[in-house]
Parts: C-alpha cells; sequence; structure tokens
C-alpha cells in the first residue's frame, strides 16, 4: 500500500493578512506542524498552493521529499486544489489535510489509512453527521475521477466529490477519540483567538 499526503496551502486569511499556511505557531509556520505531524506516515508529500501564495517562500521552507506544486484551474477552491494535489502523487490512497491544523494526530491518519483498503475513502464524522473530507483518506484514482465530474458540473464542494464515490467508509469521531481524547487532530485556526489557544495547548504539552 503506497501512501501520499496532499496539504491544501492556497487560501489567504483576511483576519491575519497573510496566506494561512505561513502564519507562526510557536516560531513556525503553521503548515510545518502539519508536515511534522505526519511526516512519518507517508513517504510521499505534495503541498498545494493557491495562484496567489508566496511560492518561493513555500519552496525555501521544505525539503525536497516534499513537492511544491500551484493550482492546475484559474478559479480556486479547495476541491480545485485537492484535484491539483491528487493528480500530483503517485500513491495509491492520498490523505487530504488543511494547512491550518497544527495538531494532526499521526495515529488518526495511520487507522484512516488501514481503514481506506479496498474502500472509495475513509472519512471521519462527528455524531451530529458533520463529516471532515479534508482530513479523511482517499483512494487516489477514485478521487480523481470524482473530483472532476463535480467539477464538470460547475460544483466545488467536498460533497458533490464524495457523492460520486462508492464505497465510501465513515468513521466516528467517537471512536477517534480513542486515539486522540480531546481531537485535538480537528482544531483549526482561523481567528487570533484560535492561535492563542493552539500557543496555550503547546505550552501544557511541555
Amino acid at each position: 500500500m503506497t501512501k501520499a499526503i496532499v496539504i491544501l496551502a492556497g487560501g489567504v486569511a483576511q483576519r491575519f493578512g497573510q496566506n494561512k499556511c505561513l502564519i507562526e505557531l510557536a516560531g513556525k509556520p503553521l503548515v510545518l506542524h502539519v508536515i511534522d505531524c505526519v511526516s512519518t506516515v507517508a513517504d510521499e508529500k505534495v503541498v498545494v498552493a493557491g495562484s496567489n501564495a508566496p511560492k518561493k517562500a513555500l519552496y525555501k521552507l521544505f525539503e525536497s521529499k516534499t513537492k511544491v506544486v500551484t493550482d492546475i484551474y484559474s478559479e480556486q477552491s479547495p476541491l480545485v486544489g485537492a484535484l491539483t494535489g491528487l493528480e500530483n502523487v503517485n500513491a495509491e490512497y492520498s490523505l487530504l489535510l488543511p494547512c491550518d491544523t497544527p495538531f494532526v494526530s499521526a495515529e488518526i491518519v495511520a487507522l484512516l489509512f488501514d481503514l481506506c483498503v479496498n474502500k472509495s475513502a475513509a472519512i471521519p464524522r462527528w455524531p451530529n453527521g458533520y463529516i471532515e473530507p479534508l482530513q479523511a483518506v482517499y483512494h487516489t484514482c477514485s478521487a480523481i475521477d470524482a473530483a472532476k465530474k463535480a467539477l464538470n458540473e460547475g460544483k466545488r464542494d467536498f460533497s458533490s466529490m464524495i457523492s460520486y464515490l462508492r464505497g465510501v467508509r465513515y468513521v466516528s469521531t467517537l471512536v477517534l477519540q480513542q486515539l486522540d481524547p480531546k481531537l485535538s487532530s480537528f482544531f483549526n485556526i482561523n481567528t487570533s483567538e484560535d492561535l492563542k489557544k493552539a500557543e496555550s495547548f503547546l505550552k501544557k504539552d511541555r
């Protein structure tokens, strides 16, 4: 089983006035926190930068094993970014991640890869039915086909892509909580308050 990690780093954080992936947490860009969390889970890693992203800055951040690519379409959306990343990996299965989740659990990621074998996707789902399509593992070729179908119909949301997948395995967050009791894996940074919370989390862990 070959595994890849695709990190979407194209978004600009309006509240911070810069690309979200470069916002620093404890002196290190958010995207590096994400990479460090999952670096041992998969050998192939791709970071997808939007057309407005500071690509030179991103190139300097990563070692040669991490590939930086740019959105393939002029119209940007997370689904376009996901398709770009998926088309730039060779692995059979791919994990999609946002760049603003600095506490991704490697144990959860490993479990999702295991649960995705012979499935088109393994997607976390909350008790209220909300799903986490950007912290999910996909069969790469199946996801590419599904994303293209959705985009060709003018749909830009992950739910549309997932509707074209067959054999999706949903994984309850109640199960994942056994590996990550606080479910910090799903904590994302959208505001300065979130950043402060993340900094306090890191201080408590020291």
